[in-house]
């Protein structure tokens, strides 16, 4: 009797583990659904659609969109039932996911020989404390444009003070021989950076009473004196839609605007400094995918197919186009398409002096310290040598806050 009920046991133990290898596949079988988070425009995410839809059915690539995606992905953490498994982002918000825990290296999924084809500048802001967390996918920087109707190329400034001297003589009647955000830190960091100088280090020490940013804020005041007192985004698109600014320094995303309005708008290099041989070098924003650890062991394999759909060429270029920024892929750079476009070919070339966005957590207090201290110096009037020692002293209490 005692061997018959083994038996029976044992064949109900054996039908039961056959029942939950049964369940085991029929739960990891069929197509894997990946979530993209994102904040980019439509075409954006048209071009993405499009090049992944050779996955399926094995990987569903769904792409959801989020306007405040910086608090969002604080929010959801590593949250299995609300994290996405990637997300398409800029690149300046990497060390404050990587801090909270919640980012996995892409080099965990590509290899870090692959990244050896990219736009060094992108590979850059990608990396927070020694490790790559962003797949690149496009890049823009600021630029110099100038209107051709009234700066003939010979106009064209080689250094900053070619670039003063067109104001003295172009600034009047209403017309400005040149504009920009002067009190804005990601258009004036192309100033402080042309002095050899920086916000901030790497490791997240403030640097606005540093020798190199005061002395760029200092040579640079006498520009803004030649320029309007409001020099907001909306003042300045105006004064060069209108044909009342000959020149300014914008990002790509300007020059649309600019044509619609029939302005014969050209590119030209940035300025060299005449005081440092250093051109002007505006910051760069790299947009990319990055992995959230939540899912990164389970969706492997389905996430190193998407990556690689990510990875090629084509996708990089049409990204590109319908952002209207440049590809963070260097061959891209080999198509007779791209290098007909004056702006990406542009971007690209700024690119080798431009510097990427900070990364860091400590940059979040640093725009708008820096802001107050470009306002005090440029619109106030203040001493900058005391400005900016009011200014480092409150970045560094704030940066202290942060610990």
């Amino acid at each position: 009797m005692k061997k018959t009920v083994s038996i029976i046991l044992l064949l109900v133990l054996l039908l039961s583990l056959t029942g939950c290898s049964s369940q085991q596949e029929t739960k990891t079988a069929g197509p894997v659904t990946i979530t993209i988070w994102h904040d980019k425009e439509e075409p954006v995410i048209a071009v993405l659609e499009e090049a992944v839809k050779e996955l399926e059915p094995d990987v569903h690539v769904v792409f959801e969109k989020k306007s405040g995606m910086t608090e969002s992905l604080k929010l959801v953490g590593n949250d299995k039932n609300a994290a996405p498994d990637l997300y398409i982002f800029a690149h300046d918000k990497i060390g404050v996911y990587a801090e909270m825990g919640i980012l996995t290296p892409i080099t965990e999924f590509v290899d870090s020989s692959l990244l050896d084809r990219y736009v060094p500048l992108t590979v850059k802001g990608a990396t927070y404390k020694g490790t790559v967390y962003q797949l690149p996918l496009y890049f823009e920087t600021l630029l110099f444009m100038y209107n051709k109707k009234y700066m003939a190329e010979s106009d064209i400034p080689g250094t900053t003070e070619d670039l003063y001297s067109y104001m003295e003589r172009k600034t009047r009647y209403g017309h400005y021989g040149f504009v920009e955000q002067h009190s804005t830190p990601y258009y004036a960091a192309g100033w402080i950076h042309g002095f050899g100088g920086s916000l901030i280090t790497e490791d997240g020490q403030p640097l606005l009473n540093s020798e190199e940013v005061t002395a760029a804020l200092a040579y640079h005041k006498k520009f803004v004196d030649l320029m309007p007192g409001e020099t907001e985004y909306a003042t300045v698109n105006t004064l060069f839609t209108e044909g009342m600014a000959h020149a300014t320094i914008a990002g790509p995303w300007f020059v649309p605007t600019v044509r619609n309005a029939g302005i014969d708008v050209e590119i030209a290099p940035m300025p060299i400094v005449n005081e440092t041989g250093l051109p002007l070098a505006p910051y760069s924003g790299i947009q990319g995918v990055h992995i959230l650890k939540v899912h990164a062991e389970e969706k492997k394999a389905a996430i190193s197919k998407v990556l690689e759909i990510l990875m090629n060429p084509d996708v990089s270029v049409a990204l590109a186009k319908v952002s209207g920024c440049a590809p963070a892929m260097e061959s891209c750079y080999e198509r007779e398409d791209v290098q007909a476009d004056s702006l990406i070919m542009a971007m690209r070339s700024t690119a080798e002096t431009a510097v990427p966005m900070p990364n860091i957590p400590e940059m979040d207090v640093m725009w708008s310290v820096a802001g107050t201290l470009l306002t005090d110096v440029n619109v106030s009037g203040y001493d900058v040598l005391e400005a900016a020692e009011s200014a480092q002293q409150k970045a560094l209490d704030l940066i202290e806050a942060m610990k």
